[in-house]
């Protein structure tokens, strides 16, 4: 072979090898990133075909309902325990820190954080969700008014 060709295959392998290293350190980095959406039913019995549960240690977000008569607080500090169920199974939120405004029993919750095993899982943050016919006050007050004026016009006008 023609030392200019082995200068060639040379200089091609260290960009492939190159890109293939950026490429793994970049997976790697983003693996820890990745936080997959469960519901109880799915932290208990796997997820659908497959029955994949989460291990322990495993990031992750866990959606349901707050169960009614599950919230306990500390009185001490800010840590909360409460339940998310979906209809058919329910798991434990460990969570240290201050609930959004929106959070109560009965309401749609995200928790994310650890899976801690047996059902428990320490959550890092709690997202509150609002029903999709949310409306502002200020909008629901203009409306009000505004259908108050025209059902005085309907009355005065003959």
């Amino acid at each position: 072979m023609l030392q200019r060709r082995k200068v060639r295959l040379l200089t091609v392998c260290g960009i492939v090898f190159g890109v293939a290293i950026t490429l793994a350190l970049v997976l790697y980095a983003l693996r820890s990133g990745i936080d997959l959406f469960y519901t109880p039913t799915e932290v208990l019995q796997g997820k659908h075909d497959s029955h994949q549960k989460p291990s322990p240690g495993q990031h992750l977000r866990v959606g349901g309902l707050v169960m009614p008569g599950s919230v306990k607080r500390d009185p001490h500090n800010v840590n909360v325990a409460f339940r998310l169920y979906d209809g058919k199974n329910n798991v434990l939120i460990d969570y240290t820190g201050i609930l959004p405004d929106l959070f109560r029993e009965g309401q749609g919750v995200v928790a994310q954080g650890i899976f801690m095993g047996n059902g428990v899982i320490q959550a890092q943050v709690v997202l509150a969700k609002h029903d999709e016919n949310y409306t502002p006050p200020e909008i629901a007050n203009s409306l009000t008014a505004k259908a108050r004026n025209e059902m005085y016009k309907r009355r005065t006008v003959p």
